[in-house]
């Protein structure tokens, strides 16, 4: 069971907090509000060039921002120029985290920062304190003095210090990172997310158009939220000012067995689902850690892909001002891609 929605910085370091509240906001102030509201929102975002920054942008776009995105290659970059159709509106900058005066001058006019940023399996050279730990100090450090008011964090269901495992550990660090900057600062722990083209909903298709797909503790359960939902919470918590941490999911709690029945339901397919103990992925992430400098699955993975997500959304849909949340059947039929 994943823990109460709503988690603290202060009371300690992992525990849950009482609330996310509207706090106080930073930044340099216009002079008038009448320039305030004719001046367009501006937007900060990391890890921008995911799935999920896509939409983000193209969705504050559409809502006349500006927006300013960091990416750490100029693969990267490349990719997100196209995604975006090379829009004035987007400035795109390639700064690694540790360059805290880089991200400092990028971010600034910024009023909302968003770090999207994140890693399931960890490797040599993009560990996970590196992925998650440094780059909210850099982030943290950055934004000190700034115009940014307020920062958003993507963070993963089951997140705290104390965890056993790495990734899930690395990530509630990163939160408290966070949280003990100036600038305010508010998580959203959320499950498995599906959208259309991205890779987890791309493979949960190809597994429900199986006549068997086999999966690691078919009993595991899931709650999947869609990606539309994810980037209206991430809205929601900048504009609102929330602070703290929330636990946010779909409406629907389920095995994962049943998630695969039900994509194929949607499909027109049926699947036959066979579990595979979770000691024998162990034992394997074990081996291939082992032997292989970059292996396909580690231990920490099967981690995070074994916790359990059923938790009650009433309370973070309340600070978040979000009316409802979309149906599983529904985002299934959106996003999985037609036979």
């Amino acid at each position: 069971m994943a823990e109460d929605p709503t988690t603290s910085p202060e009371n300690s370091t992992e525990e849950v907090i009482e609330d996310a509240s509207s706090g106080p906001k930073s930044g340099a102030e216009d002079e008038t509000a009448e320039e305030e509201e004719q001046l367009p929102e501006s937007w900060f975002i990391t890890g921008a060039n995911g799935n999920i920054g896509q939409r983000l942008i193209r969705k504050l776009l559409s809502e006349g921002a500006v927006v300013t995105a960091v990416v750490r290659s100029a693969r990267a970059e490349r990719e997100l120029s196209r995604a975006v159709k090379a829009n004035s509106k987007v400035r795109i900058e390639v700064i690694d985290y540790a360059e805290t005066a880089l991200l400092g001058q990028a971010a600034y006019g910024a009023q909302y920062a968003v770090h999207l940023v994140g890693i399931l399996k960890a490797t040599k050279d993009a560990t996970y304190a590196m992925a998650h730990e440094s780059s909210c100090t850099g982030l943290s450090r950055a934004f000190t003095g700034t115009s940014v008011e307020h920062v958003t964090y993507l963070s993963i269901l089951g997140a705290k210090p104390s965890s056993a495992n790495p990734c899930l550990a690395s990530k509630g660090r990163a939160e408290r990172i966070l949280y003990r900057s100036p600038t305010p600062a508010c998580t959203l722990r959320i499950p498995m997310v599906i959208g259309e083209r991205d890779y987890t909903t791309k493979m949960l298709a190809k597994r429900a158009n199986l006549s068997s797909s086999f999966t690691f503790r078919s009993s595991s359960m899931e709650q999947p939220i869609f990606v539309d939902d994810v980037i209206e919470a991430i809205c929601s918590a900048a504009r609102l000012g929330l602070e703290g941490g929330l636990n946010l999911a779909g409406p629907e709690s389920l095995t994962r067995a049943q998630l695969y029945s039900r994509a194929a339901q949607v499909l027109g397919t049926s699947t036959k689902v066979r579990s595979i103990p979770m000691f024998l992925g162990y034992t394997l992430a074990w081996l291939l850690e082992l032997f292989m400098a970059d292996p396909p699955v580690t231990r920490a993975m099967l981690g995070v892909l074994d916790h359990d997500d059923d938790i009650n959304v009433d309370k973070a849909l309340r600070l978040l001002e979000i009316e409802k949340l979309t149906p599983l059947d529904v985002m299934l039929r959106k996003a999985l891609p037609p036979n």
